[in-house]
């Protein structure tokens, strides 16, 4: 018979905040793919320190003990800015982490369900890390590999534990990788569409300019809100959120891996790639403190693989294909940086004009991660 189940709201309480971060080594100890997270990151996505989502929206998270010791973790999250632009009452689960245990990942699931309904939600979805402009998806295919930087990985069993509790699929996200040469050796229909834009519009590509950074981010961001307005379950940043991620690119962020698309002296798109900073964030053990950005900064142009987050493009010019302009003008600056492969993610799968776009190119289908839906209305209170 195992030892009593209790599950505890984390809270403001330091030791709970520690033990729900700690899990995450003892659960993966061993694992040659895991990639710890940057903690000092995941203490803002957690509510722990100060991070602009919360400033509208709530989090509440649950630690799973067992004889004191944390066997699981979830994050019940009620984004209001999702609510009011879908009309739904729809509260998010994420962060989530068990041990293979039934008894504990349902338990952790009628907590973060019970929560919610007493909020008034009647549909979860998740896991959201804590919304779509951040991490999501539970890994379901592909766990050959580390994940890249910013993307989720778990044990294949997290994906029976979810859908015993009663979950379906919602959606599901992909990841593609390919060699960088592939890039350079695009299908003849393709070239013609990048030979068509050029033929066409008056358009003018070029890097992001450090010295105009602030401007810059600001652009690229609302560039990003304004192309996404469309896409399944996109609420746009903040501006709280959108000054935060310009702080935190200012440190990620290389010239080379960016791309703005102007037609006729206005900026209609922007690509955007970040190197895989798994690379160094696995040898410091996502600790930035005392040492370890200085490692993570060194290190960067030693990267051998980026991470291609987005080619926005505004609505207007969506059809024609500047995206593939946008990652055209980045090839040589990527070579030049020593970059052998590149990830294209996340490409939602109702998203069939950027996956045919990207199957045509040559990269393979390599990761398929899922969000999962369920109705509150039958969950015991």
């Amino acid at each position: 018979m195992s030892s009593p189940l209790t599950i505890e709201v984390v809270g403001k309480n330091r030791v709970l905040q520690r033990k729900f971060i700690r899990l995450l080594w003892d659960l993966y100890a061993g694992d040659p793919h895991w990639v710890p997270p940057l903690i000092l990151h995941q203490q803002e996505m957690l509510g722990f320190r100060r991070h602009p989502f919360y400033q509208r929206n709530k989090i509440e998270n649950f630690i799973a003990l067992r004889d004191g010791r944390p066997v699981g973790r979830i994050s019940a999250i009620i984004n209001y800015g999702h609510n009011e632009r879908y009309e739904e009452r729809r509260g998010f689960f994420g962060f989530f982490e068990s041990i293979d245990d039934p008894h504990v990942s349902n338990a952790l699931f009628s907590a973060a369900c019970n929560y919610l309904a007493e909020q008034g939600m009647t549909d979860i979805r998740g896991p959201i890390n804590p919304s779509l402009n951040y991490e999501l998806g539970t890994l379901v295919e592909g766990f050959d590999s580390p994940p890249t930087f910013m993307m989720t990985y778990n044990p294949p069993y997290h994906d029976r534990l979810i859908t015993e509790f009663g979950f379906e699929k919602s959606q599901d996200l992909y990841a593609y990788e390919g060699d960088v040469s592939m890039l350079a050796n695009l299908d003849p229909k393709l070239h013609f569409v990048v030979e068509e834009i050029q033929r066409r519009f008056n358009v003018r590509v070029r890097p992001f300019d450090p010295s105009r950074f602030d401007e810059e981010v600001n652009l690229f961001l609302d560039i990003y809100n304004k192309s996404l307005i469309s896409t399944w379950g996109f609420v746009p940043l903040s501006p709280g959120e959108v000054a935060h991620q310009a702080k935190a690119l200012k440190y990620l962020l290389l010239p080379e891996l960016t791309t703005f698309v102007e037609v006729d002296g206005n900026t209609i798109g922007a690509g955007f790639g970040l190197m895989d900073y798994n690379q160094i964030i696995k040898k410091i053990d996502g600790r930035l403190l005392p040492f370890g950005w200085l490692r993570l900064l060194a290190g960067r142009r030693k990267i051998t693989k980026i991470r291609l987050l987005s080619a926005n493009v505004l609505p207007e010019y969506q059809k024609w294909g500047f995206g593939l302009l946008a990652l055209n003008r980045m090839l040589e600056d990527v070579l030049r940086l020593g970059v052998t492969h590149g990830e294209f993610s996340w490409v939602l799968e109702s998203n069939h004009l950027s996956r045919k776009t990207l199957e045509r190119g040559g990269v393979r289908r390599t990761k398929t991660y899922r969000v999962y839906d369920r109705s509150l209305a039958d969950v015991a209170r």
